[in-house]
């Protein structure tokens, strides 16, 4: 049964990623790598460490949804599809908010109820983290990989005078 809720989940992804890109990311360019020559970067870089993840999972990277791929590095959600769904509470946690965001939030709410607690946590965890769903990583991949990791697992903290 998980299968066929997962299958209509993809369905539903790949009808609306594209349009996702079109209207929320307009503003938006791909990047100016590739995955190979990600994997040309320096061995402790966060841009090395895109181009093993892309290697290891068999992706290839789609254009102006870079960031969500570092995404997945940094917070270290898995990429089945309820870690896709627990990175958009990930995410709003962190801040994020746009109606893909919470469209993808629901639909998986209520078709993957089982992972609540993991929707929870996540959400719980893009709190204590420094906000960085709106950076742009591509100008970070020679930046060292765990530094930048342990940096943002960070939550700010307020400066007092």
């Amino acid at each position: 049964m998980k299968k066929l809720r997962v299958k209509f989940l993809l369905f539903v992804y790949n009808k609306t990623q594209k349009l996702y890109r079109k209207y929320f990311k307009k503003k938006k360019r791909q990047w100016q790598f590739n995955e190979k020559q990600l994997l040309e970067f320096h061995k402790d870089s966060l841009g090395r460490k895109l181009g093993e993840f892309y290697k290891k999972h068999g992706f290839t990277m789609i254009p102006k949804m870079e960031n969500h791929d570092v995404h997945h590095l940094i917070t270290d959600c898995g990429t089945q599809f309820e870690d896709e769904i627990a990175m958009q509470f990930l995410l709003l946690g962190n801040g994020k908010l746009n109606a893909h965001l919470l469209a993808a939030i629901v639909l998986g709410s209520i078709i993957l109820p089982e992972y609540y607690k993991i929707y929870i946590n996540a959400y719980r965890k893009g709190q204590s983290m420094r906000t960085f769903h709106h950076i742009d990583f591509e100008e970070l991949l020679w930046q060292n990989f765990d530094n930048l990791k342990n940096f943002l697992k960070q939550k700010e903290t307020p400066v007092l005078f």
